[in-house]
């Protein structure tokens, strides 16, 4: 969720700051004291376009940022992006400066109004005139009816991806045949050249460099292993010839006295060592001078490693992976029409697997959009509008249009006059109905009856939700309806909220108060946290305006308490 909110010389905006907190949070406060620009602060940081004009009359530049917890989703966005993580919370700061340039930073780290919009998705959605269409798009819409039917599309992603792997093989095999002709003697030569040398493992170099070291100083290593040959062995007062001796005179103690018994045996062991050591060193003496021409057979050999690493990789463990792929794709060449006619067989069963997995999806999402449209038409017409609402699933079953969530193109479609045809959402032109519609939808979804079991394992995406105009045009019961259902969404997901509404207001689990001050002859807006006292008295004033009155403040304090 959206944990906190700050703006410095932005707009009339000196410097605030807004810590939010779970459930629905609701900003309020007089007509023109700003309200709707910490949204707009908001949606720059999601990616919306920047404006040189934000910037407070007078500063160089306005800054912007907030704090949201982190997701998976945009962890995986960040480590795609190369931004390092340190924390369970992702930082979004942007700079807009006076003459147009700006800098965008995540977790202070530059990056680009891209990645934001990136991670837009993952972490709120603006409902407001001009924002809302932009973020809830084809894909959302989609998303949304997933998730009330709880669908589940690993199915199809995985007979997507096997189609695909397919299917891109195929189209390499079959393009640029004449360069992949051209490329075969190549291939050939280069796959022949690593297969004579007859590489064995992948260490044969490491090995015989140190057989190297041994031979080029074969001389000092064999009076070195002599010398000690004849120490131990050979001469007359060798170690193993002064053992024996004392070996034998232990025996004879130990004869007599079993407190020898043991050394006797320690020093017979020793001896064995001494003979086992010797034996060794002698034999390796011998060895380097078995075969005289070894130092140059090595260098030789060496050489030619050294070509070919140079040629097809810094190790030969490269060098050796080279020669398979090359190898590979010569068989490729060789056996093309083989391999076509494997290829486009496995092809055609890959594409049957996916259109079987695609069409369970279709029938699964036209079985729920039908609830959905229902259930969601009735909230929307609860929230003063009079409606007609329909959610259309198309299968789109051309090959262009196969993805790993399937074929179909989901849209939400709507009538808000009697007698006109259902159109696409984006053609809604209050911003105020949008909203409303959206709050509907998404309680709908969260309060469906679809696979609710399945719903609840589910973390709802973007976590944050913000609405703003959502009043606009509607009062009473309506407005109490509405306060409702945000409440209602509150329960699952992080709801922000700017209203006029003394009805709506009191459904808050916080309640911010946006007022406009004077100070040294400029305008400036704050933001802060109102209490109980504070509370009663905003929404007092929302409904009686400047002038508080003790009716008004008793109906205040019943909206408080019919509220909770």
């Amino acid at each position: 969720m959206l944990l906190e909110l700050r703006a410095e010389n932005y707009a009339v905006i000196d410097r605030a700051v807004a810590t939010f907190g779970h459930g629905l949070n609701l900003l309020t406060g007089e007509t023109g004291a700003g309200k709707s620009i910490l949204i707009d602060a908001l949606a720059l940081l999601l990616g919306g376009k920047a404006s040189s004009d934000v910037v407070r009359h007078g500063a160089d530049k306005a800054v912007v940022g907030c704090v949201f917890e982190m997701t998976p989703g945009a962890l995986a966005i960040l480590e795609a992006n190369g931004i390092e993580v340190e924390s369970d919370d992702i930082l979004l700061r942007r700079e807009i400066v006076a003459n147009g340039k700006g800098r965008v930073f995540v977790n202070n780290q530059p990056t680009t109004v891209g990645v934001l919009r990136q991670l837009a998705p993952e972490l709120a959605l603006v409902h407001s005139q001009g924002e809302t269409m932009g973020a809830f798009d084809q894909t959302q819409q989609r998303l949304l009816l997933d998730r009330f039917a709880a669908v589940a599309a690993e199915p199809a992603a995985m007979a997507y991806a096997a189609w695909k792997t397919t299917t891109d093989r195929l189209e390499l095999l079959q393009s640029a045949e004449q360069d992949r002709l051209r490329m075969a003697d190549l291939w050939r030569f280069q796959s022949k050249e690593i297969e004579d040398a007859g590489l064995s493992t992948a260490d044969e170099d490491a090995l015989l460099e140190a057989e190297k070291r041994v031979l080029a100083n074969s001389e000092k290593l064999y009076n070195a292993a002599m010398s000690a040959h004849d120490l131990l062995y050979e001469s007359e007062n060798s170690a193993e010839t002064t053992l024996a001796a004392a070996l034998k005179n232990l025996e004879e103690l130990a004869r007599y006295n079993p407190r020898f018994q043991e050394p006797a045996q320690q020093l017979a062991a020793a001896k064995a060592t001494v003979e086992d050591v010797s034996a060794e060193v002698r034999d390796f003496a011998e060895n380097i001078n078995a075969a005289p021409g070894r130092l140059e057979e090595i260098e030789d050999r060496l050489a030619a490693l050294d070509r070919l690493k140079r040629k097809y990789g810094q190790t030969l463990a490269e060098v050796i992976a080279f020669g398979q792929e090359s190898a590979r794709q010569l068989a490729e060449v060789e056996n093309r029409d083989v391999l076509l006619a494997e290829l486009q067989v496995q092809e055609a069963a890959d594409a049957e697997s996916y259109r079987t997995a695609a069409v369970s999806l279709t029938v699964v999402r036209q079985e729920a959009a039908k609830r959905l449209e229902k259930l969601a038409e009735a909230q929307i017409n609860d929230l003063a509008m009079r409606v007609r609402f329909a959610v259309q699933v198309t299968p789109e079953e051309e090959r262009s249009s196969w993805t790993p969530h399937g074929w179909d193109k989901v849209e939400c479609l709507i009538a808000t006059n009697a007698g006109e045809p259902l159109k696409p959402l984006d053609e809604i032109a209050s911003g105020g109905e949008m909203s409303r519609v959206m709050l509907a939808l998404k309680v709908t979804v969260e309060e469906g009856t679809a696979s609710a079991g399945a719903r609840k394992k589910k973390s709802p995406l973007p976590r944050t939700l913000v609405f703003d105009e959502i009043d606009i045009g509607i009062g009473g019961r309506a407005a109490e309806a509405v306060g409702r259902k945000l409440k209602t969404l509150s329960k699952g997901q992080q709801v922000l909220c700017i209203t006029h509404l003394p009805q709506i207001a009191a459904f808050g689990d916080q309640h911010f108060l946006i007022e406009k001050t004077e100070k040294q002859g400029r305008t400036q807006t704050n933001v802060r946290k109102m209490e109980d006292e504070e509370r009663r008295q905003e929404i007092a004033r929302m409904l009686s305006g400047a002038t508080l009155t003790e009716t008004s403040l008793k109906h205040a304090e019943h909206l408080l308490e019919s509220s909770r």
